[in-house]
């Protein structure tokens, strides 16, 4: 039997979400400090936004990771152990350790799983043979080594047709990756593919617009509604399906940088508290479970129809932890997420198209300029300042 522990408040997962939520709740309520607990195994905490840069050689790997240790808020218990099962009928979970946690209210931001078995032969030829990603802090830095050492001929960039982190960031390492070719001298001598399991560039307008002139100033060849299902690395060759006929087609590479698939972790989706799509079930204004009335959902495992990024993370937070504290304080919620989420979309070196938008897939801009240009002080604004707003704002619960 293993050990049983009650808390007002556990929240499961200690990403982006789960530290501000956290941080929220004990800053803005001091009767709750020892009364939440955050529980996750993982023992660093990576910035994911900057892993674009690291791809393309302009950032290192080092400034993304911090020690999960110094990021949880003071007064917030740390259970270092992995969720297995949730039991929202009587208010309790159990992790895969055996430890029963009892909750009065419980907050779900486990994030997203990446489904790298789900294309057959990746895992074996993952980060060598011309084969990286930007989506995993240990293949990460193949990928610059593969752009710094390309000598021409064929560089695809995959984007998968589910949900992703960024909806943006498969296509931003293409566009650095185009723009160190052509310093190199070996851009003349490629043929840059953009092979995307989407409709389209980006689903709003306004932006994609601007990038798909982006596109044609840098004669990348696109193809939609195309998902890669195989890869080869001894052989450099690929195999896509046509989403669209279902007929599948082969493709030789030098280069590939992969998206894989992604989906909800799975032990959400097996869960009670899950939709038929195994996300999360909340409402999308009040970020509260759809049944569950004590339970709330925030970031990638929910199922906010918007895009998947730490930007919207930061809209849903404050959200979650003050509709929570009016309910446990027999208020009414009054707090509303619009669907607020934003795509630094990186277009080159010194280049950035800043997309920021809501559910309707209206513009929703935090600058007084026209923020479909690319420009460079969007640019430096991702590279330097949002970095220490993140780690020295958001996850303290302060912005």
């Amino acid at each position: 039997m293993g050990k049983l522990t009650k808390y007002t408040v556990a929240i499961v997962g200690a990403g982006s979400a789960g530290i501000s939520i956290a941080a929220r709740l004990v800053r803005k309520s001091p009767a709750l400090r020892e009364q939440v607990v955050i529980i996750d195994p993982s023992d660093k905490h990576y910035y994911q936004p900057l892993w674009t840069l690291v791809g393309g050689g302009a950032a290192d790997l080092a400034d993304s990771v911090r020690e999960q240790a110094t990021l949880i808020p003071e007064g917030v218990k740390w259970l270092k152990e992995s969720v297995e099962q949730f039991f929202p009928d009587e208010n309790s979970l159990v992790t895969k350790e055996g430890t029963t946690i009892q909750y009065h209210y419980l907050v779900v931001a486990a994030g997203i799983q990446i489904d790298w078995d789900k294309i057959k032969g990746l895992k074996e030829t993952m980060g060598k043979n011309g084969v990286c990603s930007n989506y995993s802090h240990h293949y990460v830095k193949s990928t610059w080594t593969n752009i710094e050492n390309f000598q021409g001929g064929t560089a695809i960039f995959t984007q998968s047709s589910t949900p992703v982190k960024c909806a943006g960031a498969p296509q931003k390492i293409m566009y650095l990756a185009d723009d160190y070719f052509r310093q190199s001298g070996v851009r003349e001598n490629s043929n840059i593919i953009f092979a995307s399991g989407l409709p389209a560039i980006f689903a709003v307008k306004r932006y994609a617009e601007t990038l798909e002139q982006v596109i044609e100033r840098k004669g990348i060849e696109t193809q939609y509604r195309v998902e890669l299902i195989a890869i080869d690395g001894v052989k450099k060759e690929v195999t896509f399906q046509n989403l669209d006929t279902q007929e599948t087609f082969t493709h030789k590479f030098d280069m590939i940088h992969v998206t894989p698939p992604m989906g909800p972790p799975e032990f959400i989706a097996k869960s009670p508290i899950a939709d038929s799509g195994g996300w999360v079930d909340v409402d999308t204004a009040t970020l509260r479970h759809k049944i569950y009335k004590n339970i709330f959902g925030a970031g990638d495992c929910s199922n906010l129809p918007t895009s998947k990024t730490g930007a919207a993370i930061r809209k849903q937070a404050p959200v979650v932890a003050d509709n929570l504290l009016s309910l446990w304080k027999g208020k009414a919620m009054n707090a509303k997420y619009d669907g607020y989420t934003s795509c630094p979309l990186v277009t080159g070196y010194n280049k950035l198209v800043l997309a920021e938008f809501d559910y309707q897939k209206n513009p929703s801009e935090s600058f007084p300029i026209d923020q479909s240009k690319e420009r460079i002080s969007m640019y430096l604004l991702k590279k330097n300042v949002l970095p220490i707003v993140y780690w020295n704002g958001m996850l303290r619960g302060l912005m």
